[in-house]
């Protein structure tokens, strides 16, 4: 729907001239591929930031799954209070994401139903143990060192 509405292919480009528009921020459902956003201005500042669907083997039916991210982007936002800074809207993409994953494990509200605290706090520690790291990358120290020690300073590749 960005990209029609942008008429543009590029995700990025469609984003930049909705955000012309006018709003802070936009949030860009990716169904199987996650969710992005894209911000401009005020405390959320120009960002990006993308979050992947939840990996699963198995799915049953994708039917609701953005409604539920819906559900579970607002909802975050109504019980945690943060209001709409940068690093609350990137909590409440990840805790949509998370709560729709559990909505494609079944047939229309099945799944849910069944959902405790539990499952959507593992899942939360699962999304987070795959999705983040902090370590620089070595091969980039490599090259930094490659690049230092050549005399006209570029990396030898």
């Amino acid at each position: 729907e960005a990209r029609q509405y942008g008429q543009t292919f590029s995700l990025i480009r469609a984003a930049h001239k909705i955000l012309e528009l006018g709003p802070k921020a936009l949030v860009v459902k990716k169904g199987e591929y996650g969710a992005v956003l894209m911000a401009n201005g005020g405390d959320l500042t120009r960002s990006f930031f993308f979050a992947p669907a939840f990996p699963l083997e198995k799915i049953a039916d994708p039917t609701g799954a953005g409604d539920t991210f819906a559900g579970g982007f607002i909802g975050y936002l109504a019980r945690t209070k943060q209001g709409a800074e940068n690093m609350a809207i990137r909590q409440a993409i990840v805790h949509g994401t998370i709560v729709a994953s559990f909505t494609v494990e079944g047939f229309s509200l099945e799944r849910l139903r069944t959902l405790s605290l539990d499952d959507i706090r593992g899942r939360y520690e699962a999304f987070k143990r795959f999705t983040s790291f902090e370590a620089p990358c070595p091969w980039l120290s490599t090259c930094e060192r490659l690049r230092d020690a050549q005399p006209n300073g570029s990396a030898a590749f």
